[in-house]
């Protein structure tokens, strides 16, 4: 268990410094004045200040914080200079833009040392099942898959994201094969004992890459776990997955122990390109989830400063500052109902 605290620790605060130092860089180039760059949340333990910015290491790595001036309309001198709220509206935000999409920087960054080490799997069919829709819509074993209702297909993953939230609709395939693409519709077929759909093939063939396929499938890579994020936000609202499908910190915790345990066979550095892979889909949920347009959110204020861009003006800061007050709130609330959840789980 400690080896997953470590892990744990490693993993979120590599994710959160790279969040953060988004919106300390862009700030920095823009000229607005940074307080505060702090890494996790609760008391401090380590601290000190250089060039005017106050850099704190907090208790409980499972957040941080870039602290701007005069951002909470408190400044720290009667000057106002570098004050954020009086920051270009675009300066403020890139600012706050440049948060998540450092996210998906580190999240690429991370893909191509996962992609470099172990290569990636692509959507070639291995064998088809007997009676499934797959054979009987004419597939064939060493058919490469490339569409999916009209969306392109790089990976295994994505096929298999697919077909394992199936809920039985038709969909059409286009597929490669010798060279020439075809295009077939099948409908899933239910499995009773399993309670699922199933298209039925087995899928995925190992590929290596180096040099421009390094380049590009680690952006597949990156693509595939943006696609996965967006689209379980989507289930969620609509009503496909429940708060109770949700995950904090103690679950994230609990994740990669029962990770570790499952690949420590395979060696240390197996261990280690999966949680290397493991912080890839963290990164990449981090900056999603931060451009949902709530407030107390990066989204949140992001649509503040649109809205701003729109108007010509900006909207009363008394007011967006209770919108996000609330926002925060709501939040506090629902990361005690996900940490309740987690714990129910676990024990």
């Amino acid at each position: 268990m400690v080896v997953t605290i470590i892990v744990f620790i490693l993993v979120f605060s590599v994710v959160v410094i790279s969040h953060e130092l988004g919106h300390f860089l862009i700030a920095k180039l823009n000229g607005i004045k940074v307080l505060e760059f702090a890494v996790g949340m609760g008391p401090s333990i380590v601290k000190f200040t250089k060039g005017g910015t106050r850099y704190v290491l907090r208790l409980l790595p499972i957040g941080g914080a870039c602290m701007f001036e005069g951002e909470d309309g408190t400044y720290s001198s009667d000057e106002h200079e570098g004050a954020f709220n009086e920051a270009n509206v675009w300066a403020r935000i890139a600012t706050v833009f440049a948060g998540p999409f450092f996210n998906i920087i580190l999240a690429y960054l991370l893909a191509l040392i996962v992609v470099g080490f172990s290569g990636v799997t692509i959507p070639v069919i291995g064998s088809l099942t007997e009676g499934y829709p797959a054979q009987e819509a004419g597939l064939q074993a060493g058919d490469v898959i490339t569409r999916i209702d009209g969306e392109r297909i790089y990976l295994q993953g994505e096929v298999t994201f697919v077909s394992a939230l199936s809920r039985g609709e038709t969909i059409e395939i286009e597929y490669k094969r010798n060279g020439e693409r075809y295009k077939t519709m099948l409908t899933p077929k239910f499995s009773e004992e399993d309670n699922r759909y199933y298209i039925g093939f087995t899928i995925g063939e190992y590929m290596e890459c180096k040099g421009i396929k390094l380049v590009t499938y680690s952006a597949y890579e990156v693509r595939y776990w943006l696609k996965t994020t967006i689209k379980s936000l989507l289930m969620l609202v609509q009503g496909r997955l429940s708060a109770n499908d949700l995950s904090g910190p103690v679950g994230i915790a609990v994740t990669i122990d029962e990770t570790i345990d499952e690949v420590k066979p395979y060696g240390l550095p197996t261990v280690v390109l999966t949680m290397i892979n493991f912080a890839v889909l963290l990164s990449v949920n981090l900056g999603v989830m931060n451009l949902l347009p709530l407030p107390a959110l990066d989204g949140g204020r992001l649509l503040f400063m649109l809205i701003e861009v729109v108007r010509g003006k900006p909207v009363s800061p008394e007011k967006e500052g209770m919108v996000h007050f609330i926002g925060f709130v709501c939040l506090m609330i629902l990361m005690v109902f996900v940490f309740y959840n987690d714990l129910t789980r676990i024990f």
